[in-house]
């Protein structure tokens, strides 16, 4: 009989972007929480002349950086960008050469060296995905918001 695998740790991912202008200065945030022991570590950080969407995408990307194993991750972003990206879209921008199509012509994705690292990154775990309305209370959402915001303020 073959050997069961041990169990994934679970742990969330809330993820956060913010700018100044878009482009303008930016800021990332993450918070990762242990399933099981509630334990937190947060991170964050800026650019200068950066976008809205390229610091969701940080957020995310520095978050899974700072997992030192494969984890059950449960991914919690207001990003429709993001998640979209890594629910539907990435699949089929990779099978393309990460070209998408815009007006009948085949563009490169935009973007396209952090979805590469996404891809990279979400390809070691186990990924869960899950919307979270931003700016609605949702502590986590408005703590790394909080923290992105201030990080875009130090660039």
């Amino acid at each position: 009989m073959p050997e069961s695998q041990p169990a994934l740790r679970r742990v969330e991912l809330y993820t956060d972007g913010a700018c100044s202008g878009n482009p303008g200065p930016g800021g990332w945030a993450f918070i990762l929480r242990d399933g099981k022991t509630q334990k937190e570590l947060t991170g964050s950080g800026g650019q200068r002349d950066t976008t809205n969407n390229q610091m969701e995408m940080q957020a995310v990307i520095e978050g899974l950086k700072a997992l030192k194993k494969r984890c059950h991750v449960e991914l919690y972003s207001d990003s429709s960008y993001v998640l979209q990206g890594l629910k539907s879209w990435m699949a089929g921008w990779k099978k393309k050469g990460w070209m998408r199509s815009e007006g009948g012509k085949k563009k490169p994705v935009k973007n396209v060296e952090l979805w590469k690292e996404l891809d990279r990154l979400v390809s070691i775990h186990k990924m869960s995905y899950h919307h979270v309305k931003g700016h609605s209370g949702h502590p986590e959402n408005e703590r790394c918001d909080e923290m992105a915001v201030a990080a875009s303020q130090r660039v």
